[in-house]
């Protein structure tokens, strides 16, 4: 039986236990190391170099999973090409009250006002300096919920994590921190990237390079984007994660009949999967043409990823589809993307990006 059939027939008794237990329990099988591995020799036609980083394949886990960097080695040896751990916040932070994590069976999704709880930066720290580096890391920085500076928080991510990073992502798109997505507009945006990107540069040895991603909501208006544009365009900033979760509940089909889906919190999963990549692609036509984006929303299948790197994404990362789908799912998405790759005559997956953009950004 396969990895994908023995957890499909393991998800309804799962399903019986809260979602935040079940998450706890897949990190200890994680540490466990008895879940499938796919060696990312298989796909030749997935290698691809962004921002000075050689990725053996375009996807990757998305922040969220792995708070506290407990497991990056284990979740790259199921296939993924990188792995992104926290959004870890200087000190430690318990998050919202329970019940914080609500999920939506019928439309595969997942609502969370979680609230950036994780252990802090001297946690991660410990566990950092103790991991043998084996692949490419993702640091995902954030700041308290408390802070009297939220761009300090960042810049003390940045000076901590440079030397275990092999990219950073600076979260500001969260929706369960109070006043954070402020810092998606306009002269708070400069001020933030003008700090973080300083300090990186300040961090990093000579010759090194330290790519630093900036992660955005998908609940962002046409307006907004183009002042998110502007500000990028002027700054050193290496790439954009599109997307966040959403507030948005009307792109849920289940609303009515499940009262769960008007619960407070970030909407992730399948419904968000158009909403985001919509967004994608119209700051796919904002940005410089060489500026990566890592599409992330709703993936939980080769079709969803491919349609993701079409709309313009260079690289893709997924959390909820693993949920639904389970540890199988990444072996899954990487056989088909390759496939794909040869039935269009293409050799490598650099040929699919931004494909479609234009008929994305439309819709």
């Amino acid at each position: 039986m396969s990895g994908s059939l023995i957890y499909r027939a393991a998800k309804r008794a799962l399903f019986q236990i809260p979602p935040e237990k079940v998450h706890h329990m897949s990190i200890a099988a994680l540490k466990s190391g008895v879940l499938p591995t796919c060696p990312n020799r298989q796909f030749e036609n997935l290698q691809q170099t962004i921002s000075g980083i050689n990725f053996p394949n375009p996807l990757g886990i998305a922040a969220g999973y792995d708070k506290n960097g407990e497991v990056p080695d284990a979740l790259l040896r199921l296939g993924f090409g990188f792995a992104e751990v926290g959004t870890i916040t200087p000190r430690p932070q318990a998050g919202n009250p329970r019940p914080r994590i609500f999920r939506l069976v019928e439309d595969e999704a997942i609502i969370n006002r979680l609230g950036f709880n994780n252990l802090g930066h001297e946690a991660a720290l410990q566990r950092l300096r103790a991991r043998r580096p084996n692949g490419i890391l993702g640091i995902n920085i954030g700041a308290n919920k408390d802070s009297d500076d939220f761009i300090a928080d960042y810049v003390k991510g940045i000076e901590v994590f440079a030397s275990f990073a092999s990219y950073f992502t600076v979260n500001i798109s969260s929706p369960n921190t109070p006043g954070l997505r402020d810092l998606q507009s306009g002269e708070a945006l400069e001020r933030l990237l003008n700090a973080v990107l300083s300090s990186r540069e300040m961090a990093i040895s000579e010759g090194r390079s330290l790519p630093v991603f900036l992660k955005i909501a998908p609940d962002i208006d046409d307006t907004g984007l183009d002042e998110i544009a502007r500000v990028v365009a002027t700054s050193p900033l290496d790439g954009m994660i599109i997307s966040n979760t959403t507030t948005d509940r009307a792109v849920l089909g289940s609303r009515a009949a499940n009262p769960q889906a008007n619960e407070q919190g970030g909407l992730s999963g399948k419904p968000l999967f158009e909403k985001s990549t919509i967004v994608l692609a119209k700051m796919r036509q904002r940005l410089p043409p060489a500026m990566p984006i890592i599409g992330v929303g709703g993936i939980d299948s080769a079709k969803a990823a491919i349609a993701k790197l079409e709309a313009g994404a260079h690289l893709l990362q997924l959390y909820t589809g693993l949920i639904y789908k389970g540890p199988g799912l990444p072996r899954e998405i990487l056989t088909g993307i390759s496939e794909h790759i040869r039935r269009e005559g293409l050799d490598n997956v650099s040929e699919l990006v931004g494909r479609k953009t234009d008929i994305w950004a439309n819709r």
